[in-house]
């Protein structure tokens, strides 16, 4: 009985070591994972800020064409106090 007492002890002890060891392995992935995922994020953040400025532009683009720069440089120059 004692043997085997012994030997359920040694699988537990064994299971504890290599639980730990994956527990760790693990938290160290997730670290990982985790600064991956905060690069994709600044990466879009500068994305999304680019792609107002086009946006911005294409909207200058537009009313230019359907205005005539005439009228955009006149509305620019109220604009900016000139």
């Amino acid at each position: 009985m004692e043997l085997l007492m012994d030997s359920i002890e040694n699988q537990v002890n064994d299971t504890d070591k290599r639980l730990s060891v994956h527990e760790a392995i693990c938290a160290e992935r997730y670290t990982a994972i985790e600064k991956s995922f905060n690069k994709v994020e600044e990466s879009f953040e500068k994305g999304v800020k680019r792609m107002q400025k086009i946006e911005y532009m294409l909207y200058v683009v537009i009313a230019s064409i359907l205005f005539g720069k005439d009228v955009i440089f006149n509305l620019f120059e109220k604009m900016i106090g000139k």
